[in-house]
């Protein structure tokens, strides 16, 4: 079986094509566009500049990403393409090339949504079996959710302000740091005294598995009004301590929903953690000691798969379409789209 998968939800442009074969051979061509370039003068992703420019490499990135897949359009099964959450503009320009190409080669259009992609890509990597626990933690979002099959999602807590990513985007910006932020706050707290601020935990301990993180980011401005001019030791100490804060409370909010999640399905993980954020080094070594602490493991994805792109669109339709999901073309783009109200899909 082999699926096209198209991403273009924020500010990477990517297409790629995976089959349902043994996880090492999954993938069969993974190309992304970044976008960071045009965006780094503006400190964050301007959306109309976004879509602008999906629309001006899509279909050569689909061309390529086909050639290196060694495949042609006949021999697809299904053509995914994410259909939300997202910006709509660059969901808009993704989702309707997918849906062109499906009606010319008369193949099956799957609608995806992106943060399944993120949910599913463990599946893709390591043939993991349902049920997991899920930390999805990216620019956009920040929760966790018991995962118990394709479509069958179950929130145990959200971000109630600011998502993690956004968090670690605003702190660098705040931290004069550059663009993106996520990548670097880790690259300037590998060289900080994460013992030098005391910067607040928010949510830790309290009932739940919700996270806050504005206050956090205002606490990090409060510290910076007291340093009017910086230096360099200054930044790398306050990324330290926001990156430690911040670790401080995945494991406490990790921690709850594992004991959750262990008592309700009698299933002791593993723990997943997937989106941009899972990509810091730091806050992965703390996730897998939280994880042994409940006698489970931490799966945590490739880098290059934990950020956004299409590998994890087209294996999240493929799943969908051996299940029997077939969506119209008519199917609309969703700006917003919570994970845990979609669908199982029913065999055809």
């Amino acid at each position: 079986m082999l699926v096209l998968g198209i991403e273009t939800s924020c500010d990477e442009t990517a297409a790629a094509v995976v089959s349902d074969g043994p996880p090492f051979s999954r993938i069969r061509s993974n190309l992304v566009f970044s976008q960071l370039d045009e965006h780094r003068l503006y400190g964050g992703v301007v959306p109309e500049i976004a879509a602008r420019s999906h629309l001006e490499r899509i279909d050569s990135l689909v061309a390529r990403a086909m050639e290196e897949a060694g495949v042609d359009f006949d021999a697809l099964d299904a053509i995914a393409a994410t259909t939300g959450p997202g910006l709509i503009g660059g969901v808009m320009v993704g989702m309707m090339t997918g849906k062109a190409i499906a009606a010319l080669h008369g193949k099956a259009f799957v609608a995806v949504n992106h943060l399944e992609g993120h949910a599913l890509t463990a599946r893709l990597t390591d043939d993991l079996e349902f049920p997991y626990l899920l930390l999805l933690v990216s620019g956009g979002h920040c929760q966790l959710l018991a995962v118990e099959g394709i479509g069958n999602y179950r929130r145990y807590g959200g971000t109630i302000d600011d998502a993690v990513g956004e968090a670690f985007d605003k702190t660098a910006k705040l931290l004069g740091l550059g663009y993106p932020g996520g990548p670097a706050v880790e690259r300037h707290a590998r060289k900080g005294d994460a013992s030098r601020f005391a910067l607040p935990r928010p949510m830790l301990g309290r009932p739940g598995c919700d996270f806050s993180f504005s206050g956090l980011k205002t606490a990090v401005r409060h510290v910076l009004d007291k340093l009017p001019c910086p230096s360099d030791a200054d930044k790398a100490d306050l990324a330290a301590a926001f990156q430690a804060s911040v670790a401080d409370v995945m494991e406490d909010r990790a921690g709850r929903a594992l004991e959750r999640f262990q008592q309700e399905t009698g299933h002791r993980g593993p723990l997943v953690v997937a989106g941009g954020v899972a990509a810091n080094e730091a806050l992965r070594e703390r996730l897998a000691a939280v994880a042994r602490q409940h006698r489970t493991e931490l799966v945590a994805p490739p880098a290059a798969l934990c950020t956004d792109n299409a590998a994890m669109i087209a294996w999240a339709g493929l799943e969908r379409y051996r299940l029997g999901a077939r969506d119209p073309l008519d199917f609309p783009a969703r700006p917003r789209w919570p994970l845990d109200t979609l669908a199982t899909p029913q065999a055809a």
